[in-house]
């Protein structure tokens, strides 16, 4: 398996390179050459497979420069016990079921990828015998996620970046508060948008980039979207295991669609439930959940995309999603002009010069051909999803999977299993879900104790050069 960028500069590579290069060296972004094709038989084949034994499948189809039994024991590791549990499936109500994404050491759904990335990399550079330097900017997980993942990792240093006071308690303390000494907490002044524009931008600087061997484990890497895709295989064949016991065919089974709702920031969990489906999962429906920052929603509505400034920019009571310049929609875009990327580079030509890439001509396609959707929820609608799911059910939802809910259940069809990914513990986002019901959500000892920790933190404004000058300093070598 290959892998070549959106904008057609960059020589075909394997995974092992993409994982550490992240964004493609001429500013694009990193996606298989031909998409791997998944058969009904060989889907049915995997049903009885546990959760680390279905991700080395799922991965190794793109993963193909790597023995077979070092993926095995990779997946194994990201998938062990830092896990309460691994992708429950739980009936939220009569019409929606809930993915259970967030029983990870963050408690948030980056998790899954992540601690795949925190196994996967490290074994990239015992081999080569080199150094990285992670590059990444969070809206609130990503970042706790990576830093979990690669705390103390030998030859590794993880350099984050979240934006000021855009972020929750809970979120900030979880970052802010971890002593490993190749942990570096950059708050930056300005939005997520800005943090993901300086990422770029040292990422396309490729003379820094060489300098300090620099690379990045936002979902611009495709090692996370590859990480991704698992769930969406594991949450369809864990919702067809009842007719698989009753003795359904394969052909009844291929034909069981479900849908997912995915609440959608930088488009990547999304686009990872795309490539499953073109994989072979039997999809139906793609919602993508938006709070009030709805460029997304109004790009699958319109085909315009008109990603927003700074100052347009709302803090909602959904932060993670507080994202105006989805990264992974230039993947999507690029698959829906054709795999051409001439078109590509003309479409975000256009962007660049006009601030808006008007796509409306395609738009119908978006609904028949992809199956996608989308939607908004926001403050309001929020509050009155988390106390209606905890008073039917006793089950409280975060924010952002209360979004995803919330635009669900505009899409239900009868006969069609809808799925919400779950995207995070309500205990990162205490303040609304008190609003909401009334009361905390129960926090362990040990959660609560992060609240209390010392935090360690740079605050730097929104300078490329400024970013440059401190990695260099802290950069490992």
């Amino acid at each position: 398996m290959q892998f070549v960028s959106t904008r057609g500069g960059m020589q075909p590579a394997s995974f092992s390179d993409i994982l550490l290069e992240g964004l493609a060296p001429d500013g694009g972004l990193v996606v298989p050459q031909e998409i791997p094709q998944v058969s009904s038989e060989q889907l049915e084949s995997w049903r009885g497979l546990s959760y680390p034994e279905l991700a080395a499948e799922v991965i190794g189809l793109f993963w193909t420069d790597i023995p077979r039994e070092d993926l095995d024991a990779i997946c194994a590791r990201a998938y062990g016990e830092q896990f309460s549990s691994v992708v429950p499936i739980t009936k939220l109500d009569e019409q929606l079921s809930l993915v259970g994404l967030s029983e990870g050491p963050t408690l948030a759904f980056k998790d899954m990828a992540m601690q795949f990335l925190g196994e996967a990399i490290p074994y990239v550079l015992e081999q080569r015998g080199e150094a990285l330097n992670i590059l990444g900017a969070t809206s609130g997980d990503t970042g706790s996620a990576a830093e979990y993942a690669f705390r103390s990792k030998p030859n590794i240093g993880v350099f984050m970046l979240s934006p000021q006071g855009r972020m929750s308690e809970f979120q900030r303390a979880q970052m802010y508060s971890l002593p490993d000494e190749n942990i570096h907490n950059i708050a930056v002044e300005g939005v997520f948008d800005d943090c993901q524009n300086l990422v770029k931008a040292l990422n396309g600087d490729l003379e820094f980039k060489a300098e300090v061997s620099l690379g990045t484990v936002n979902s611009i890497n495709l090692g996370r979207v590859a990480a991704q895709v698992v769930y969406y295989f594991w949450a369809w064949l864990r919702v067809t295991d009842t007719l698989a016991e009753n003795g359904a065919d394969a052909a009844k089974l291929a034909g069981s669609q479900v849908s997912f709702s995915v609440p959608s920031g930088n488009f990547g969990n999304i686009f990872s439930g795309h490539l499953a489906k073109q994989m072979g999962v039997p999809v139906f429906l793609l919602v993508l959940a938006t709070n009030e920052n709805n460029v997304l929603d109004e790009f699958f509505r319109t085909g315009i995309y008109a990603p927003r400034s700074r100052a347009e920019t709302l803090a909602t009571s959904s932060p993670s999603m507080d994202i105006s310049k989805a990264s992974n929609l230039e993947r999507f875009v690029y698959m829906l002009l054709g795999s051409d990327p001439d078109k590509l580079c003309a479409a975000w030509e256009e962007l660049d010069a006009t601030g808006t890439l008007d796509l409306s001509a395609e738009q119908p396609r978006f609904m028949p051909e992809f199956g996608i959707v989308g939607g908004m929820s926001t403050h309001l609608d929020r509050i009155a999803a988390i106390r209606a799911s905890y008073e039917k059910s006793g089950y409280i939802l975060d924010p952002h999977t209360a979004d995803g809910v919330t635009v669900a259940r505009g899409f239900h069809e009868p006969g069609v299993p809808m799925l919400v990914l779950e995207t995070a513990k309500p205990q990162k986002f205490a303040e609304t879900v008190r609003e909401a019901i009334d009361r905390d959500p129960e926090v362990s000892e040990e959660l609560a104790d992060l609240l209390h920790r010392p935090q360690r933190t740079v605050s730097m404004p929104d300078d490329a050069e400024q970013l440059r000058a401190f990695i260099r300093e802290h950069a490992v070598r």
